[in-house]
């Protein structure tokens, strides 16, 4: 059970190691300008390599099921599916529902584990092989592999790098869940954190946070929702940053875009600059700072937010 692409790894994994008798993943979703029906990451995976495809809208009720109970699966291994399941789902295989989960439990038990390790400054995140019970995200641990969150991560790197990891770990433990080597864990409830679903308000900068934490922020928002502020009543994208001065109050009010040198703007926070790189304004592309600035010599001096 899957459907985008931190899911295919986890798939490609079970292709080469197992006998997959079928797909579960969410519904094809309209999609692009002309909202044209999109199937999932997972779907395409799994039409390329033949197999057979369910996509229920809900699995609440229990005839739901009734499709992958004719598959007579030995175990439901889940990476981002999407939907919750209950109990008759959950009990349904002999080794029950595997959840390939990006973090390292039990911190970071939720939606969205990847972006908040970031915004946290943790050191360290990863992947846990968990068995699957009716709490979110509170089974057992059957085994974790551990990556280190640098100054440059962004969720999209550390995504791809957890997408890989997980498809590493089923190849490498799963056939030892089945023998008998390996058992669930409990997690502890000590360190328990929850990572809440990311909206696009999340992107939002405060300046009067410190440098340090805006960077993290719009790190942890790349590719999506993208950090922003505002600049003369339009929405700005802050798509790359560097942190500096921390420890340091600048000399004017958080969000005060100051020109640090001939090759660098910056914007003062609570604590320290944060250095600009590239930027977006709304309805229009992409650019470095430069050449968004020869365009608009009055922005140094402005206040952003």
């Amino acid at each position: 059970m899957g459907t985008p692409d931190f899911s295919v790894p986890s798939l490609q994994a079970l292709i080469e190691t197992q006998n997959v008798v079928g797909v579960v993943s969410q519904p094809d979703r309209p999609a692009g300008r002309g909202n044209k029906l999109r199937h999932s990451p997972v779907k395409i995976a799994a039409e390329v390599a033949g197999i057979p495809i369910y996509q229920p809208k809900s699995l609440r009720k229990i005839e739901a099921i009734a499709p992958i109970y004719d598959w007579r699966p030995d175990v439901i291994v889940v990476t981002a599916f999407g939907q919750i399941l209950r109990s008759h789902t959950l009990e349904m295989p002999e080794f029950g529902c595997i959840n390939v989960h990006a973090s390292l439990l039990p911190r970071w038990r939720g939606a969205a584990p990847i972006q908040h390790a970031i915004l946290a400054g943790d050191a360290k995140t990863g992947v846990c092989l968990m068995q699957m019970d009716v709490g979110l995200d509170t089974g057992g641990t059957y085994s974790c592999g551990k990556v280190e969150i640098s100054a440059e991560t962004t969720a999209q790197s550390l995504h791809d790098e957890l997408a890989a990891l997980g498809g590493e770990l089923l190849k490498r433990d799963l056939p030892r869940i089945f023998a008998g080597e390996l058992t669930a864990t409990p997690q502890p409830d000590e360190g328990a954190t929850y990572a809440s679903m990311i909206s696009k308000e999340d992107g939002r900068i405060d300046w009067t946070e410190s440098a340090d934490a805006i960077d993290r922020r719009i790190r942890a928002m790349t590719p999506w929702p993208s950090a922003f502020t505002l600049f003369e009543g339009k929405q700005l994208k802050i798509l790359g940053g560097k942190p500096t001065g921390s420890g340091q109050r600048a000399y004017v009010a958080p969000g005060s875009v100051i020109v640090i040198d001939e090759q660098n703007i910056g914007v003062a926070t609570g604590d320290g600059v944060l250095i600009l790189d590239h930027v977006q304004l709304q309805g229009k592309r992409a650019m470095a700072i430069d050449e968004f600035v020869r365009g608009r010599t009055h922005f140094a001096g402005s206040v952003l937010g």
